[in-house]
């Protein structure tokens, strides 16, 4: 079973990610195969460069091949990002200071990227 994750709620990354999917992940007992993760809000702080959590992630996620995407909206926001609210959407706006293999999007950009292999299901922490 293909999975993806959005992390939309708060702490979703530090607990739900950092402490159960990604030690599974590295252990290789997760159970399903992971295809992506969205991440929003101060879900994206795990992501920058230097964070233990997104260092490990960005490994496993290269070998795995996951899409690790951070809300374009969200990045701009917190000024991890290049581009402009206005390009939100557009799939113009570029992740800055992240992990390897961070780009930045927004719904369309996410659809684009696993249609080519979808989800089973999608799960929203």
């Amino acid at each position: 079973m293909k999975i993806a994750y959005v992390f939309a709620t708060n702490m979703a990354t530090t607990f739900k990610l950092g402490t159960m999917i990604l030690p599974q992940l590295e252990q290789g007992n997760h159970g399903v195969e992971v295809i992506g993760m969205m991440f929003f809000d101060d879900n994206i702080f795990a992501l920058r460069k230097g964070d233990p959590v997104g260092e490990r992630l960005s490994k496993i996620a290269r070998e795995k091949n996951i899409l690790l995407m951070v809300c374009d909206q969200c990045a701009v926001r917190r000024n991890l990002a290049e581009g402009t609210f206005e390009q939100c959407g557009s799939g113009d706006v570029k992740a800055k200071g992240f992990v390897d293999g961070v780009v930045a999007g927004c719904f369309p950009q996410l659809y684009d990227a696993l249609g080519g292999n979808p989800p089973d299901q999608v799960i929203t922490l």
